[in-house]
């Protein structure tokens, strides 16, 4: 199959989505008409569950080192701590929020994307595709005016909240623009000392203001202005930056040398559905919430790392394109819950009644000093707890450990799942001629040695991406047949 993959949008999720492709021996052109990367830091947080996917590509180590960690986050209201989570309990090899500027990992990851043999096409954008069933007809226009046009197997649209290939697609983004103002700025902060390894969030009377370490000296500042002045948000100035943090932070804490100021309003919008035929749609281009959790580019690149191995394995044909169509209901799904997380976690913090702000701290400080309270918002905060869990069969009923859907938390001194030349799926089960002979049988699908299970008297089958497909009991392996008999091309996938 000669179809190239033709990926819009060179931002983090672009970059992933194009490296993934590549790396499963995908041809792939990526293009962006900006003239270069982002310079701005932008989205600042790789939390674990990212890492440990962009583990799969051995590139995690880069990143890390390049990053400054992060192990705790605060609440305080009303002058006293209100709770604190510690990021360290979470069950990864990568306990930590790691701070990294979104220009730096776009250049991580460039040069990840060219050691695959990939260059990303600046200058470059979409003007017009038209899909005709059995491929895309993709119309560009390059620096200078030259255009044009080219057939693709697929069209993936990673362009951000203005996509040119949602737009062109025609599919709405239902939502809206929350009504209140926002400032951010990159500065180094000096006085009263703000720990470099942990998070701070004030909730005010006047508004919330949370403080991000981006290295041991410089800082993020977010804080909330309350209802929208003007058609557009205007950026702070320094000194405006500076009265918000002496009324709502901690008193003696000075900030200087900018590096960035901005403005912002945020929305929380939605497509329906991330796939119309051979075009796709990920990240921004399909979902924009709120910052609250930074939970925005971990997201779209997950996004890219769940489309790309089902992709990859229908364009080598060893998948049905039915495959397919799982995308847009798992993604979809995560998308939603991350949007309503990211809107209650800013309600929350930007309520300015003093009798329910009251009620919020107390009910807060009670929650959060609860230890299954504390467990379960990391997992939610570090995307551990992302899963595809849905009934039906396959989810082996009488087996303990992960279900249907749930995560496969990496092991010291295990491979990565995912991590081969092709995307396969994995066996984990005590080694038997049962299930060599259920390897052999689906050889472009399944890596032909099982690992070690959960639990001796079950058997998991474990997608490219690190999650349980379906399980099984040992000595009944019809659900994991049955499911790899449906991605094979016998039916649709359940």
């Amino acid at each position: 199959m000669a179809a190239q993959v033709v990926v819009v949008g060179a931002g983090p999720t672009g970059l992933t989505m194009a490296a993934e492709l590549a790396r499963y021996g995908v041809p792939v052109r990526v293009i962006d008409r900006a003239a270069a990367r982002s310079a701005t830091s932008k989205a600042l947080v790789l939390w674990s569950r990212t890492l440990e996917l962009l583990d799969r590509a051995g590139c995690t180590e880069s990143f890390v080192a390049a990053g400054h960690k992060v192990v705790a986050a605060n609440i305080i209201a009303g002058g006293r701590p209100l709770g604190r989570v510690c990021f360290g309990g979470v069950d990864s090899p990568y306990p930590f929020a790691l701070m990294l500027p979104q220009s730096e990992t776009e250049r991580l990851l460039e040069l990840h994307l060219e050691g695959l043999g990939v260059v990303v096409e600046r200058q470059v954008e979409l003007t017009g595709l038209r899909d005709n069933g059995d491929g895309v007809v993709v119309a560009l226009g390059h620096a200078g005016g030259r255009s044009e046009l080219l057939d693709a197997g697929w069209v993936i649209g990673c362009d951000g909240a203005h996509s040119a290939v949602r737009h062109s697609l025609g599919l709405a983004f239902d939502g809206e623009t929350l009504g209140s103002d926002w400032i951010l700025a990159d500065v180094q902060l000096a006085g009263n000392r703000v720990p470099t390894d942990e998070i701070a969030t004030w909730w005010h009377e006047d508004g919330v203001i949370a403080v991000f370490p981006i290295t041991a000296t410089r800082f993020r500042v977010i804080a909330d202005l309350g209802v929208s002045q003007g058609a557009e948000p205007v950026a702070p100035t320094l000194a405006v930056v500076q009265a918000i943090l002496d009324r709502r932070g901690p008193q003696g804490l000075t900030a200087s040398d900018p590096v960035w100021l901005s403005g912002f309003r945020i929305n929380e919008r939605k497509v329906a559905d991330y796939r119309r035929g051979r075009v796709f749609l990920a990240g921004d281009a399909a979902h924009v919430h709120s910052p609250a959790g930074g939970q925005g580019m971990n997201t779209g690149m997950q996004d890219a790392i769940n489309l790309a191995w089902k992709l990859a394995l229908v364009w080598h044909g060893a998948a049905s394109d039915a495959l397919l169509d799982s995308y847009s209901a798992e993604r979809g799904a995560v998308g939603e819950q991350v949007l309503r997380a990211a809107g209650r976690l800013t309600a929350l913090a930007t309520m300015r009644n003093r009798f329910g702000q009251r009620l919020r701290n107390l009910l807060g400080r009670f929650l959060l000093g609860l230890r299954p309270v504390r467990r379960a918002l990391v997992a939610q905060i570090t995307e551990v707890a992302v899963n595809y869990r849905h009934g039906g069969p396959g989810d082996g009923a009488g087996v303990s450990g992960p279900r249907r859907g749930d995560r496969i938390a990496p092991k010291a001194g295990q491979r990565p799942f995912g991590t081969g030349a092709r995307p396969r799926f994995a066996l984990l089960g005590v080694d038997s001629d049962a299930l060599r002979r259920l390897a052999a049988r689906f050889p472009d699908l399944v890596d032909p040695a099982p690992m070690p299970p959960p639990d001796a008297a079950g058997v998991w089958l474990v997608r490219p991406d690190g999650y349980a497909a379906c399980r099984a009991r040992a000595g009944d392996l019809t659900g994991i047949t049955d499911y790899l008999d449906r991605v094979a091309g016998l039916g649709g996938v359940r």
